[in-house]
């Protein structure tokens, strides 16, 4: 049964259509906002994030029963910090209509693409991340001159009603506005006809958003996470890779989305990478219970779905290998100790669905190619990391293999680097936010061609034949002519 806190707040359902018909209406009042109002919003919620930092910090926790406060800060605030300053100080950049080349046929005439606001945006919030997943795609979305409406997750109550406070207070509810509810008010809201809508959760649930987008025609940027794996070279140092691993996987108890999902490790290392993971797990976290830095599972279902996994590993031959130094028992708390799987196969749940949890298969393999073909074999992830020191095999890997994001040497830190996009490929999403992309993904690239007072169309127009016309198809004769193939 979950705890009282993560029951979804029953509260009057809102009258999203309302919502969202004021919004359009005021975008169409103001529908190109200029740079300092765009700077003007992003400021608002950059010192509304340090203005409550704390507020949020409490609220993250209580919804997770024990939440990280070192976690929430790194990688919920700061990295919303960052993205403001990103695009605050290349909006100017951004907004400027880019110039293009015209073709001959069209001269004399200026081209150029300028990008215009694609009117309001909505976001579905997940509970892992339910600051940074919220605010993280608004503030693209508003530094593309947009006006937007969050649905929180009925799984992170304490979170959304905050947010939905904090947004109320900087923001009027004809720009940006947070709604609160479960299921059926996600379902209603996924059904309005946004000018683009952002989820981010499960790719099960991601097709039926998708399906309900379709209905209107509203493009969609998805963030689906999937299987991330990780591969490690014979030759980089073991205890090196372990130790960087356990920092990525322990966070957030492993509920992240670009959350290492499986180690692809060489045979003879796979004893080797187990000790030293446990090791590196053991000085992060020597106790797990009462630890405030190690988080707690959000949901008791969650939990008992993870449970699952390993009791499913288990009863088809798998090795378990639980991490908990102290020896701790943790039957009434949320808490889960980190454990790594061996001779896991491809019947059990742990190879087949997404863990999202701190569980970690060791998979062996005596080749990198057989490695590289493991991950070709199974659905695009969302992100995918390799351990080498040598850059041309590092290259070659990231050439041979596909994800939404890549890390070398590391895991999960392409996510906080502002100036690359963030997104997935087929069954882990699609559409990116995060960087230029982001502006861009929240914009409509309109092309625009303008012409002055000489109109050269007039010296070509009908009858055609004429000299004019003649005359332009052979030139375009000399200049396109047909080209030998070269096998």
């Amino acid at each position: 049964m979950s705890a009282p806190h993560l029951t979804p707040v029953k509260s009057e359902t809102p009258d999203l259509e309302a919502l969202l018909l004021a919004q359009k209406k005021a975008y169409l009042a103001d529908p190109m906002p200029d740079r300092a109002a765009r700077v003007r919003r992003l400021d608002k919620l950059h010192n509304a994030l340090i203005d409550n930092k704390a507020r949020i910090i409490a609220a993250v926790s209580k919804d997770f029963s024990n939440r990280s406060a070192a976690e929430t800060e790194l990688a919920e605030i700061m990295p919303l910090l960052d993205g403001i300053a990103f695009y605050r100080k290349r909006l100017r950049k951004f907004m400027k209509p880019q110039r293009r080349h015209a073709p001959l046929t069209l001269m004399p005439a200026s081209i150029q693409v300028q990008y215009q606001p694609v009117g309001v945006v909505g976001i579905v919030v997940p509970w892992n991340f339910p600051i940074f997943l919220a605010l993280s795609p608004l503030v693209g979305a508003l530094a593309a001159g947009n006006r937007a409406m969050l649905k929180s997750s009925e799984f992170a109550p304490a979170s959304g009603d905050l947010l939905k406070e904090i947004i109320a207070d900087i923001f009027s509810e004809d720009e940006v506005t947070v709604v609160t509810g479960g299921v059926e008010v996600a379902t209603e809201f996924t059904k309005l006809p946004f000018d683009h809508l952002v989820f981010t959760g499960s790719t099960q649930v991601g097709k039926i958003v998708m399906k309900a987008a379709a209905d209107n025609l509203t493009p969609v940027t998805l963030e689906l996470g999937g299987k991330s794996p990780v591969i490690i070279h014979k030759d980089f140092p073991i205890d090196e890779a372990a130790s960087r691993i356990a920092f990525g996987k322990g966070i957030n108890a492993g509920q992240v989305c670009v959350s290492p999902d499986y180690i692809l490790c060489p045979r003879d290392k796979v004893n080797a990478f187990c000790t030293a993971f446990a090791d590196s797990m053991s000085k992060a976290y020597p106790t797990l219970r009462d630890n405030q830095d190690y988080t707690a599972i959000i949901t008791d279902r969650q939990k008992t779905r993870l449970e699952g996994y390993l009791k499913d590993a288990e009863a088809k031959g798998a090795e378990l290998i639980t991490i908990n130094p102290k020896g701790e028992h943790f039957n009434d708390t949320r808490k889960m100790p980190m454990t790594l799987i061996l001779g896991a196969t491809d019947e059990m749940l742990v190879l087949r669905e997404e863990i999202f949890g701190p569980i970690l298969p060791v998979i062996p393999y005596d080749s990198i190619d057989e490695a590289v073909a493991y991950v070709n074999d199974r659905p695009r992830p969302l992100a995918f990391y390799y351990f080498d020191w040598d850059k041309s095999r590092a290259n070659d890997i990231l050439a041979r293999t596909h994800a939404g994001g890549a890390c070398i040497n590391d895991t999960m830190s392409h996510v906080m680097a502002d100036d690359i996009p963030f997104g997935g490929i087929g069954p882990s999403g699609m559409g990116h936010y995060h960087g230029e992309e982001g502006f861009r993904n929240f914009s409509k690239a309109k092309g625009v061609v303008r012409k002055g007072r000489i109109n050269a169309t007039a010296f070509v127009a009908p009858p055609w034949d004429n000299f004019m016309f003649n005359s332009l198809k052979k030139l375009q004769a000399m200049r396109f002519r047909r080209r030998n193939i070269q096998e």
